[in-house]
Parts: structure tokens; sequence; C-alpha cells
């Protein structure tokens, strides 16, 4: 199946201004994704990686460079373009799930439809019953989150990110507060996506699963050290 580059990132640098000085987080990154694969971003506490994805969801704007994700110029974006660019492009997968409690499952999975209008209001239901169905946990869609175990939220979550049907899924630090066995299972979801087209990408410090990756990318000290993807 022949990728086409989602994601380019040209000469990106990110500067925060702190009340000890400025602080690059990022220096002259320059990168391309493809679509429809499983990659992964790895590196050290405070190596850049949250920013660089912060940069790739539009959350963060560069300081300087040019940020192009799925033909659009996003650094280029309004505040109120770039909301409504993210909730059609974007799912976003956290580590603490944030799930909301007064909220089922079912009710949880259907809000980003809510949110953005992507879906009739009478096709919203059977849709967010699909995407449970999707991720192997359609029999919990009543209950509400305390009831699910941490591997049932996160797929939960999964879910809800897919709600929109984004050609990108992000996720930070997805599996850090799940057993092996569970992470295991929840890369193996993120596999199955990436195989349906998506774009998956992984913030990870999970190293027994880098097999698992399309295409790596190492970070340290805000520069990007090794961009290994494996030709398909």
């Amino acid at each position: 199946m022949q990728h086409k580059t989602i994601i380019e990132l040209a000469e990106v640098t990110k500067t925060f201004t702190l009340a000890s000085g400025t602080f690059q987080a990022l220096k002259r990154v320059s990168l391309t994704i493809s679509s429809g694969q499983l990659v992964a971003i790895t590196g050290k506490s405070g190596s850049g990686k949250s920013t660089l994805l912060n940069i790739i969801t539009g959350i963060d704007k560069p300081t300087a460079g040019s940020v192009l994700v799925n033909g659009v110029r996003i650094d280029k974006l309004s505040e109120s373009a770039l909301a409504s660019w993210r909730g059609q492009t974007i799912g976003v997968v956290f580590q603490f799930f944030q799930l909301l409690p007064t909220l089922t499952i079912l009710e949880n999975v259907m809000l980003p439809m809510d949110f953005c209008n992507t879906y009739p209001k009478a096709e919203r239901k059977s849709r967010a019953l699909q995407l449970l169905e999707q991720v192997d946990i359609r029999e919990q869609a009543n209950k509400f989150p305390s009831a699910l175990s941490g591997g049932q939220q996160q797929r939960v979550a999964i879910a809800r990110a897919l709600a929109n049907d984004p050609p990108i899924l992000v996720a930070d630090e997805p599996t850090g507060n799940l057993d092996s066995q569970t992470a295991s299972a929840i890369f193996q979801l993120f596999a199955k996506l990436a195989r349906a087209g998506k774009t998956v990408i992984v913030v990870t410090h999970e190293k027994e699963f880098s097999t698992r990756f399309e295409h790596t990318i190492a970070i340290a000290d805000g520069v990007i050290t090794d961009s290994t993807a494996v030709s398909a």
C-alpha cells in the first residue's frame, strides 16, 4: 500500500519564555510522517516529546518553521479555525483517560460528535456503539467510567478519540498506567487501527513494544537524533 506524507515539519523551533529566561524545547526540527503508520516518539523526560506532539496537534504554535498536517498549514490558522480543524482531524488519547465521570461510557464516546456536530443526531448513538464494538467494549456501554478497569477505560478513550473519524490519532504515554498485558492489548489495537488506514502517533517509554512500530522518532534535548521508518 502506498503511503502519502500526512505530516511535515520544516525547520520547526519552539521557544518558551520563562521567568529564568528563554528555553528552546525544539531546535530546527524537520520531519515527515506517512499516513497509515504506527509511529513512536521516544525520548527521556524533558527531551521535547510532548512539545513535538503539541506542535503536530496545533496545541502549540512554532516560534519558527512550518507545520503541514493533512494538507493544512496549521501554524497559519487562527485559534477558532484551529479548534475546528483539530476536532475533525486529530483524535487524542491521554495517559489518565480523561473520561467524564458523570457520563456513561456511551455518552463519553458521543461527546466529540455533539461538540463538532459531525454526524446527524439520530446516528450518533449507533456510531458510538459501533466504535465501542471496534475496541471490544460494547457490553460496558451503559456503565460509568468508575465501574471499569484502567485498560477498559483506555479502550473507551480510544473509541472517543475515533468518534469524528479523524485521519490522525495521537496518544501521550497511553499505557503508562497499565500493566504489561493490558498495554500489549492496547498496542495491538493501535496496530489494527493503523492497518485500517489511521495514522497513529504514540509517545512512549515502552521499549518492549518498539518492534511493533513502523516508524520510530527519537528525540533528545529538542533535536531528533533518529528517525527510522520501516519501508512497506
